[in-house]
């Protein structure tokens, strides 16, 4: 079987720098085993080792229907988790791919933080291994929570527009990417903050982009790296239902 140009360029670097684990920082290996954890399902991870890929916790139904957090052992009733009550989500369901913790939150570290935007390779890697998440997506249009200008700029990208035409990629299909929604307040960083107080920065944080136009026959899905009280998602959500958008959901690579 014949090697693609990129295919070889991309061993021919491997040999040259080994890649090393955005985790733990050992050596990445250059072959996968088929059977072992980094081969499952025939794909590769290039930024992260096998011991570190075998501790990614993957998300698997039965989950939390608003933040996608799973439930472990049999579900009756309810289906929403207790970290979910009081948020009143304006979007219809929540998945998520991954739990973020271990080598996830080093990916999603890597690509916000230190402009790693090799590590998208590993991430489409993680959204091809979560069926539940491109079911939820595949054919559907994705809207990328924003971020302000100033932060743009900053960071040279916004994390949430790559990993949602990366999850289009995966998901193949009429998957498409529109940046519908703006961000009209810079907002101070909220990772300190309960939800309550969150919700409270963000009131009136997001508009429809201009130009940007609603179609309540479509279905858009949110997206963003990591789903934490939701308060951002659902302050996005709440703009796209203003605007018309009826059949709405919401995925995100990580939880945490």
């Amino acid at each position: 079987m014949k090697l693609s140009l990129r295919q070889f360029a991309a061993g021919l670097a491997d040999v040259v720098f080994p890649p090393t684990c955005v985790h733990c920082r050992a050596l990445v290996e250059t072959e996968t085993n088929a059977n072992g954890a980094a081969g499952e399902k025939g794909g590769r991870f290039r930024h992260l080792c096998t011991r570190c890929v075998a501790q990614i916790d993957f998300v698997q139904p039965p989950h939390c229907t608003t933040c996608g957090h799973p439930f472990y052992g049999v579900v009756e009733g309810e289906r929403m988790c207790v970290k979910c009550e009081g948020l009143e989500p304006a979007f219809r369901e929540g998945r998520t791919a991954v739990l973020f913790k271990g080598a996830v939150r080093s990916l999603v570290i890597e690509l916000k933080y230190h402009r790693g935007l090799h590590v998208l390779a590993d991430m489409s890697e993680v959204f091809r291994r979560s069926p539940h998440v491109l079911e939820q997506v595949r054919g559907a249009t994705l809207v990328p929570v924003p971020l302000h200008p100033r932060k743009a700029r900053e960071r040279g990208y916004n994390q949430a527009m790559l990993l949602a035409e990366t999850l289009a990629r995966v998901a193949g299909g009429e998957t498409r990417v529109a940046p519908l929604l703006r961000r009209a307040v810079d907002t101070q960083t909220q990772t300190a903050f309960d939800r309550r107080t969150r919700m409270a920065n963000l009131k009136n944080a997001f508009a429809l982009a201009r130009g940007a136009a609603i179609d309540s026959a479509i279905h858009y899905v949110l997206v963003d790296d990591v789903f934490t009280t939701g308060s951002t998602l659902n302050s996005c959500a709440r703009t796209l239902r203003r605007a018309g958008a009826l059949n709405l959901d919401v995925v995100t690579f990580g939880h945490g």
